[in-house]
């Protein structure tokens, strides 16, 4: 199929959530676009990175293969200051798979986004070790610990520009796509919230909940300052609803040709073993939104 128009696409935070990214980009190919270009924060730069590498499905494989119990072999659990999982085993993890290049080395133009913890700025990734800007990029304030580079401490790039479309590298007559995963407002939903089941929701999130649950005690305990790990008594969805209002603040600045929009409720940030569920979202969501661009397109030119 012959390449229909160049992108550059960005690709919000939202932890699992971000999985819809694999969907988004899987669709986009179908219809012939090329994606010249990606931008992203938090698990938008890790989906992006490991796109712009060329081993993106590499990735989705393995994921495949993680449930609950695997996923909990990747926890490091750090029992200082700073966060309350290291994140080296997931980093080593993802290094084994995909091996480790510089960022202007890659062959689609890539950036990712994240915040100097001490100064409050933001970072933008465009040049050095790919899995360096990941890493600081998906650092959740309080659950990861910030990554240091170049004596900097970098957290989450969702912090300060959590869909970073004023950052993504454009040329001319390019279309951007933008798609955002924190939605909260039903008008803007590309698709509705998924129907949940209910019996694994029930039993596999109260499973992580416990072993969370250890881990703040573990965190308590040896912490000297005796600081209480404050994500803890942040609930997912006021993180989201910050991040969904940022986003939506970044669009009216540089706005998107198109947008896809998911609900904060359709999954949780932490349903990493739903991998395969989300991708399908995020396929449906991205199926449905090209096919209206297209349409609009042809009615205007038809």
């Amino acid at each position: 199929m012959a390449k229909r128009k160049d992108v550059a696409l960005v690709l919000a935070s939202g932890g699992a959530r971000g999985f819809a990214h694999v969907g988004v980009i899987r669709v986009l190919e179908k219809y012939g676009f090329n994606i010249h270009s990606v931008a992203g924060a938090s698990m938008g730069s890790l989906i992006g990175g490991m796109y712009c590498t060329g081993e993106l499905e590499n990735f989705i494989d393995f994921m495949d293969t993680v449930d609950l119990r695997e996923m909990l072999k990747y926890i490091d659990i750090n029992l200082g200051p700073g966060g309350m999982i290291k994140g080296d085993k997931v980093i080593a993890k993802l290094k084994e798979l995909i091996p480790d290049r510089d960022i202007e080395d890659l062959n689609i133009p890539y950036c990712a986004i994240a915040t100097d913890i001490k100064t409050g700025d933001e970072k933008v990734f465009k040049s050095g070790k790919l899995y360096d800007a990941i890493r600081a990029s998906i650092s959740i304030p309080a659950v990861f610990t910030p990554h240091v580079v170049d004596g900097h401490y970098y957290v989450d790039g969702g912090v300060v520009n959590p869909l970073p479309t004023n950052r993504i590298h454009r040329k001319r007559g390019d279309m951007l796509i933008a798609v955002s995963i924190n939605d909260t407002d039903p008008d803007n939903y590309t698709l509705p919230i998924p129907a949940k089941d209910k019996k694994r929701d029930r039993e596999t999130p109260e499973a992580l909940k416990k072993v969370l649950e250890k881990v703040e005690k573990l965190f308590e305990k040896n912490n000297h300052k005796n600081e209480r790990l404050t994500s803890m008594n942040i609930t997912d969805k006021t993180v989201a609803l910050m991040i969904n209002q940022m986003s939506m603040l970044t669009l009216q600045v540089a706005p998107a040709d198109i947008e896809i929009h998911l609900p904060i409720d359709s999954y949780s940030s932490f349903d990493f073993y739903k991998a395969k569920e989300i991708i399908a979202y995020g396929e449906a969501a991205a199926e449905k939104a090209v096919q209206a661009y297209l349409n609009r397109k042809t009615s205007i030119f038809g």
